[in-house]
Order: C-alpha cells, then sequence, then structure tokens
C-alpha cells in the first residue's frame, strides 16, 4: 500500500536530516542533556551543547537550529538564551522553544513569555498545560476560552508533568500559534501540530513513553533538528512528531518496560525507515 502524502514527506524530512546531519545548537536542561545529544545522533544530526553567554552567539551562528528548554532554570542560563535567541533571529537560524514547567513558578511563565517576545521561535513544542499556561499568559485566549479548554482537558498543572490531556487544547493552540506567529505542538497520547491556517492529529508512539523521563524534550530536539533542513517549520514539527511516534512504537514492541524502552528507541530511531513510518503513524488534517 502506498505510503499518504503526509507520511511520504516525513520520508522525505528524515532523508534530508540524514544526508545533511545538521548541527544544533542546545541550551537545555541538566536531566536530558545527554539524552537528547544521544537522539540527535541517532536520528542523524549532530548536537552541541553549550550554555556559556560568552560562548552562545558564536557557536549559534554555526548551527542549523537552536533549541532552548528552561528545564533547569537560572538567571545566567536565561541571559544565555536571549543572548542566542537573538543573534539566531539575526542570522536566520531557526528556534525551538520548550517551555518547560510554564504555568508552575513566575520564573518559569515569565521566562517563557520574554523568550516568545525576544526570540520570535519558529516552533513551540510543549506538552498541553504547558500551552494552556503560556496562552493565558501570552492574553492569546479570553478568560471565557481558556476556561472552556481547561474544563475540556480537565485538572491543574503540576509542573513539568502534563495534567491535560490534548484533548480540547486544539482551539489554544491555534491562538497561541496566531499570537505568537509560529508553530504549536501540543504533545499528548495524540499530538496537534498548529499554525494560524493549519492543524493536524499525530497519531503513533506508546504508553511507556510517559514513563521515561525526557521524552517531551527529545521531541523538542528532534524539531530542530527537523526546522535546520525542512524550511516549512510547519512540516518541520510534523515530521519531528511523526518519527518520535514510530520510533516510540517499535521500541516499545521490543522493550520490556520503561528502562529497555530508552535503549531501544535510539536503536530504532538510528534504523527508522519508511515502512516503520507507515506501519507506526498516522497524521490526519484538523
Amino acid at each position: 500500500m502506498p505510503a499518504s502524502p503526509a507520511v511520504a514527506a516525513v520520508h522525505s524530512a528524515l532523508r534530508q536530516v540524514r544526508a545533511a546531519r545538521p548541527l544544533v545548537h542546545n541550551i537545555t536542561n541538566f536531566v536530558v542533556m545527554n539524552t537528547t545529544a544521544n537522539a540527535l545522533l541517532a536520528l542523524g544530526a549532530s548536537p552541541v551543547m553549550a550554555h556559556a553567554p560568552e560562548e552562545v552567539e558564536e557557536l549559534v551562528g554555526l548551527a542549523g537550529a537552536l533549541v532552548l528548554n528552561i528545564g533547569t532554570l537560572s538567571g545566567p542560563w536565561v541571559e544565555s538564551m536571549l543572548l542566542a535567541g537573538r543573534a539566531a533571529g539575526e542570522r536566520g537560524v531557526p528556534v525551538v522553544l520548550d517551555p518547560v514547567g510554564a504555568g508552575a513558578s513566575h520564573l518559569r511563565t515569565a521566562t517563557s513569555l520574554d523568550l516568545l517576545r525576544e526570540t520570535r521561535p519558529a516552533i513551540l513544542r510543549a506538552n498541553a498545560s504547558e500551552v494552556l499556561a503560556v496562552a493565558g499568559a501570552l492574553g492569546a485566549v479570553d478568560s471565557r476560552r481558556l476556561g472552556a479548554a481547561l474544563a475540556a482537558a480537565g485538572g491543574s498543572t503540576r509542573g513539568v508533568d502534563s495534567a491535560h490531556s490534548g484533548q480540547g487544547v486544539e482551539d489554544v493552540a491555534r491562538a497561541v500559534a496566531q499570537a505568537a506567529g509560529c508553530v504549536v505542538v501540543v504533545s499528548g497520547a495524540v499530538d496537534i501540530v498548529a499554525d494560524a491556517r493549519r492543524a493536524v492529529a499525530v497519531f503513533g508512539g506508546s504508553d511507556l513513553m510517559p514513563l521515561v523521563t525526557g521524552m517531551g524534550c527529545t521531541a523538542t530536539a528532534l524539531a530542530g533538528a527537523f526546522a535546520a533542513v525542512v524550511p516549512d517549520a510547519f512540516e518541520a514539527a510534523v515530521a519531528a512528531m511523526a518519527v518520535m511516534g514510530a520510533a516510540g512504537a517499535v521500541a516499545a514492541a521490543r522493550a520490556q518496560g520503561p528502562g529497555t524502552l530508552q535503549l531501544h528507541f535510539l536503536d530504532a530511531l538510528h534504523a527508522l525507515d519508511r515502512e516503520d513510518l507507515e506501519a507506526h503513524v498516522a497524521v490526519e488534517p484538523l
């Protein structure tokens, strides 16, 4: 059976990453630094983890994309993220932002807004709780629409863990995308990718994936690799989430639990081919 046009586009993007081996500059958190670097290598990209304000502007000039992840914030790191993000903007390097734990503290929410406004990311990748928090702080939706989304999704934020399902958040994701001028990815059992004009649902993955720390951060890093080679940020984000879902499903079929899932995930990412994508993911318009 021929692949759907969307899955064929994902496979084409994967081949572009492997051919170009783009350098992805990450200013990310202590918890996931090793995990995301290995995932980028397994995908076919090249990672650099550089945080010092004295060098980030220089290094971002060598990169194909910049990933900003606020998982373990500190004042100097915020300074580095702003310096690197502004330099990326001046040089046309796409920025991917992961507002980890937005809504859990004033620092995280305020920093997320500062980075959105100052670095103009191409892609915002977050869980549903974080997207709702950003939407409220950004004023992307009025209180009535935000309340409806919260009621539909249920729960309240628990920091870096999402307390909300993706269901009911699509409308808010579209509003954030329009307000921030970027693509918004909402990770969940079904991933949502939206910009001001388009939205799709990406089906795939495994129930074991949320039991491994850093899977969301890995999705953000992979979005950076795809954004480095795919000019359309929406298509880059769809490719990243589809590849995450397919690799997760392949790994889960081989794993005995969360520990072995992580090992098999890197192997699956490295060997992922068109047949895996066709068998394990679907991309449907919303």
